[in-house]
């Protein structure tokens, strides 16, 4: 079986780990040929695409985040060649969704002696793909405070909710979804593909990789309620505050053009969104 590392080595901050000697090592006594591509940030997705190309892999491990995960993602999207994760970004929401450690001992086991299972991603505007969690508003504006502000880990994020939270502003949003078109003002809409973010926040308590749907969850008030639900015990939402519906599509248009981001990646603003499943797409490698 031949493997392909692609390997980000400033996921997460400065990492202080050898990535490429640590993984030569573990698999140094197994049947595995290895290859690793090693991201420079600049032409990364070519990069990687190349050495798909000369190494011909069998399963493409991403070492990084979950934008890492994505350059990954897109490249092997309904091929026969299997994701595996290794967590080393900040949040690791995808490598979370699916429970692979964070120790990288153990989340190379996974690679080795792991099953693959056909995940569903959800294709926006004909141009993105959403592995985990797609939103517009509150959250995307969070994520671009935190691009912007030099900090990553846990403090960079606690920083930039309190910073987000107390400038929280209400978007009209109108929405088609499930043979239903509805207007609400919400603080933000997620397409959830998955259950919860990289923070642990469940935003989808009934959320299936592999079922042929996405969820609209449409956030109307961040009440106290809501929140612990999300933090201490999912469970199913107040509607009056958290509304869910499960689509195959969704057209979701907005009065003025609002923050936007796709797997943790902030893209700037729209105020028009279309989006549809993709049902089981991408073989990845789980525990």
């Amino acid at each position: 079986m031949s493997i392909l590392f692609v390997i980000n080595p400033v996921s997460g901050g400065k990492s202080n780990i050898d990535w490429e000697a640590v993984i030569t090592e573990f698999y140094s006594t197994q049947q595995f040929t290895i290859n690793i591509c090693l991201l420079s940030g600049e032409n990364d997705e070519s990069s990687v695409k190349d050495n798909i190309e000369k190494c011909s892999p069998d399963i493409v491990v991403a070492v990084g985040g979950d934008g890492t995960v994505g350059i990954v993602a897109k490249l092997i999207l309904g091929t026969p060649i299997a994701l595996g994760i290794i967590p080393a970004g900040s949040a690791n929401g995808m490598a979370k969704e699916l429970e692979i450690p964070g120790e990288p001992a153990e989340a190379m086991k996974i690679i080795a002696n792991g099953k693959t299972k056909d995940a569903d991603v959800i294709k926006i505007n004909d141009e993105h793909i959403c592995l985990h969690l797609s939103d517009i508003g509150l959250n995307a504006r969070l994520i671009k405070y935190f691009e912007e502000g030099n900090m990553r880990g846990k403090i960079g994020y606690a920083s930039k909710v309190m910073k987000t939270l107390w400038t929280k502003s209400l978007m009209k949003v109108n929405i088609v979804a499930a043979g239903e078109e509805t207007t609400h003002a919400a603080l933000m809409v997620v397409l959830a593909n998955a259950s919860k973010y990289g923070t642990g926040a469940v935003i989808n308590p009934g959320g299936n990789l592999y079922d042929g749907l996405f969820e609209v969850v449409i956030m109307r008030r961040l009440a106290f309620s809501e929140l612990l639900k999300m933090w201490f015990r999912p469970q199913p939402f107040d509607p009056k505050k958290i509304r869910v519906v499960k689509a195959t599509s969704v057209t979701i248009e907005t009065s003025k053009k609002v923050h936007f981001q796709v797997d943790g990646e902030y893209l700037g603003k729209i105020n028009y969104l279309k989006a549809k499943i993709l049902p089981a797409q991408l073989k990845i490698v789980v525990p």
